[in-house]
């Protein structure tokens, strides 16, 4: 993956330069600190064009399709930590979809261009304390008073909220039913009344900081929504395939080094006076589990295919995250076992994306719910 750097002069980069140069040196630093410095390492990736592929060129975007926002992806899987391209994928296939295909001109100019450039950090706010993957259930209200929206409530689980320039804000705008009465706001993040409680101690993901946000009596204008009133839930399904796709394809290279990492530590750690690898039980799981990987890759390549041709891929997303779910946590488990103790240690890239993979069957719509999906496409979900 090689594109040109949008800076002065006939520099060129490639993303992987990038990485191991700007991200990889310093990750174990970040991960002890608990967050890594998103405007910076954001500005060097969108002075390199990598967080605008498949945005509009007027808006400093690369102008390309949704498969090459993939490619980016995969190839940001090189990175020894998942907090990172975590809070890379928030930025480009989370926080801006909705923005970039329906927000107006205004809001695109002041909230997408700084967010393409890496002068901006987004953060997306969907989940609240009691609702996550039941986004229907959110209870943050945006009342319109005058020109003005009058925000009250509040956000869980926000990666970058912390360091965040702006959210798009899923919120209440009325009282109707709660597919009708929901919209997406672009939320400065400097107002007053807006305050990030705390930075969550977190089991993995350790270097992207996730925060905890209220909004007490925070005035934005009206015309910071996201295309038409009421239609916030509909954007945010429609943004919610873009982020599940990225996310699967966000693990594929993180499983393929495990993997690899794990063939070249057993094949030299000796049991019994022989290399672990040599055991019949431990070179056949892993092949298996390559070829899992490889399945998924297919799914996804084949969804993102789909989507880019204009047809709703919601069922194959769905599947796709499902399968990245699991598949994530049995390579993480299953090579895990094979480096022993060594394994136990955070010593190891094994342990620590043991750890940070997991949220893959919970962030961005848990199994469960992608179950629940791909019933309902199937037809088999039982009618209330």
């Amino acid at each position: 993956m090689c594109f040109g750097c949008k800076g002065k002069g006939s520099e060129r980069c490639s993303l992987n330069s990038i990485i191991d140069k700007e991200i990889n040196p310093f990750v174990d630093k970040w991960e002890e600190e608990g967050q890594f410095p998103a405007h910076k390492v954001f500005k060097i990736l969108g002075q390199a064009g990598f967080l605008g592929v498949d945005k509009p060129t007027e808006y400093g975007g690369m102008g390309l399709d949704f498969s090459y926002n993939i490619a980016v992806a995969e190839e940001l899987g090189n990175i020894r930590c998942g907090g990172i391209p975590m809070a890379i994928g928030v930025q480009t296939g989370m926080a801006t979809p909705a923005l970039t295909r329906f927000g107006s001109d205004e809001l695109k100019k002041q909230f997408l261009v700084p967010t393409i450039a890496g002068d901006f950090v987004a953060c997306l706010g969907i989940s609240e304390t009691g609702a996550g993957s039941d986004v229907a259930n959110i209870k943050t209200t945006a009342v319109r008073k005058g020109d003005e929206y009058v925000i009250n409530g509040g956000k869980m689980w926000i990666t970058s909220g912390s360091q965040a320039d702006w959210m798009c804000l899923l919120a209440n705008t009325s009282e109707g039913p709660p597919h009708q009465n929901k919209s997406l706001i672009c939320l400065p993040m400097n107002l007053p009344g807006i305050h990030v409680a705390k930075k969550i101690d977190k089991l993995g993901m350790r270097s992207s900081d996730t925060a905890q946000i209220f909004f007490e009596d925070v005035r934005v204008p009206c015309k910071n929504l996201i295309g038409e009133e009421g239609n916030g839930f509909t954007y945010q399904m429609l943004q919610f395939q873009e982020e599940r796709l990225w996310g699967v394809a966000s693990a594929l290279t993180p499983l393929e080094t495990i993997i690899q990492e794990t063939i070249d530590y057993t094949r030299q750690r000796k049991v019994f006076g022989r290399p672990v690898l040599h055991n019949q039980t431990v070179h056949f799981r892993l092949a298996e589990l390559a070829a899992e990987v490889e399945l998924l890759r297919s799914l996804l390549h084949r969804a993102v295919a789909l989507y880019v041709e204009g047809n709703d891929v919601t069922k194959f997303a769905s599947m796709a995250k499902l399968k990245a779910g699991r598949l994530t946590r049995e390579v993480t488990d299953s090579c895990l076992q094979f480096w022993g103790g060594m394994g136990f240690t955070n010593e190891v890239l094994v342990s620590r994306l043991y750890r940070d993979l997991r949220l893959m069957s919970i962030g961005g719509g848990s199994d469960e719910t992608m179950l629940s999906i791909i019933c309902k496409y199937m037809d088999i979900l039982p009618r209330k």
